[in-house]
């Protein structure tokens, strides 16, 4: 026999899925009002999201210096212009090889084009000279016909460089103030908030803190493995300028996708115009395969351990990042990801039911251990 609903029940779920659903609505509009006002302050929140994750990269040598007795500032200074050193250093590595080598690599170029089109004159193709000059011909006519694209292209990409240099500029600068003053800024946080606040928010920039260390040495790990890996292929098959290559790679490392792409079409191309089309297409699937790798095994693996993250859910934030914001987008995914898992086990901490420990003990026990602790407590605040 079929059972009849109960009214009064009825409308009690109704009303009870009503109540959450107008919750969850509130909460998606103010998350929404959050994201725009952050849209808005882009200028500003990304230079201090690139000096944050510098300055976990820098900081470990700073607290060691402070901890010897360096002022905090000489401590920051130094720090910063080592890294800035650190930077010139890495692009002298890449330039000064790539430039004592141009000559062949130009001359490798003009062969590889050569061959090309010799390739492309036989069979199958058969593509003459004739017809390549006029696929060049109707090139240069299309590109005369859209000057207007052409140019706005242009004026936008030096535009994103110039912001991409005022956004590096602004972010060393930041990085130098948060490792001269950072030790300070969590007190001075706690004396500004009031009630409960003042210890709740401290306790999640800690471990916030803390998250994109993690983030950013687990990164540091994935970049040394791709570069480990890939330079030892290019060193097999004696692909010219083996280390700036491996230098490059590291570094792009911490770009996602671009990075990698752009490592490894260089890579490629070095391949090709100083070994041959054979060489250069066993370098394209060595990379291939150390990018899949990379972006399914390595990454997913190293940072769910180091942020304590499932493997599943930081590919599926940089797959989410990247498709909602780009570059950036899967830059920032991983991170963020992160720190909202922080936010919310401390949420789950803070409305989580209290340790029943002390119901078990004998009431004077139980004052013994308060007694205690708070002893402890007084004690660690006097010294």
């Amino acid at each position: 026999m079929s059972e009849k609903l109960n009214s009064a029940r009825s409308r009690a779920a109704l009303r009870s899925s009503a109540r959450v659903c107008g919750e969850l609505l509130v909460v998606l509009v103010m998350v929404a009002v959050v994201v725009w006002v952050l849209g808005r302050m882009w200028s500003v929140i990304w230079p201090l999201i690139v000096a944050l994750l510098l300055t976990t990269l820098t900081w470990p040598l700073a607290r060691f210096l402070r901890r010897h007795g360096w002022a905090p500032a000489l401590a920051a200074f130094t720090v910063t212009m080592l890294f800035l050193l650190s930077v010139v250093g890495v692009v002298a590595m890449i330039a000064v090889p790539v430039a004592s080598q141009s000559g062949e690599l130009i001359t490798g170029v003009v062969e590889g084009i050569h061959q090309l089109r010799e390739w492309a004159a036989g069979p199958p193709l058969n593509i003459g000279d004739d017809e390549i000059t006029e696929g060049v011909d109707a090139a240069v006519s299309r590109v005369q016909d859209s000057v207007d694209t052409v140019l706005t292209t242009l004026f936008t990409g030096l535009s994103t460089v110039v912001n991409g240099v005022v956004t590096a500029v602004l972010s060393v600068f930041l990085m130098f103030f948060f490792l001269k003053d950072g030790p300070k800024f969590l007190p001075w946080l706690a004396r500004q908030l009031p009630g409960r606040l003042a210890t709740d928010v401290p306790t999640l920039a800690a471990r916030g803190w803390d998250t994109l260390g993690a983030f950013v040495r687990s990164q540091a790990l994935v970049g040394l493995l791709d570069a480990v890996l890939i330079g030892i292929g290019l060193w097999v098959l004696e692909v010219p300028l083996v280390l700036p290559l491996v230098v490059l790679t590291f570094v792009s490392a911490f770009v996602p996708i671009v990075g990698a792409l752009f490592a490894g079409l260089v890579a490629v191309l070095i391949a090709l115009v100083s070994n041959g089309p054979a060489d250069a297409l066993i370098v394209l699937g060595i990379i291939v395969v150390v990018q899949q790798l990379e972006g399914n095994v390595f990454q997913p693996m190293i940072q769910s351990r180091g942020l304590g993250l499932h493997a599943g859910m930081v590919l599926l934030a940089v797959t989410l990042g990247g498709s909602l914001a780009g570059i950036v987008g899967s830059l920032i995914a991983v991170p963020l990801a992160a720190l909202l898992a922080v936010a919310w086990n401390y949420l789950r901490e803070q409305l989580g039911d209290p340790p029943q420990e002390l119901d078990s003990q004998e009431p004077g026990t139980a004052t013994a251990t308060a007694t205690t602790t708070a002893t402890t407590t007084a004690t660690a605040d006097l010294a």
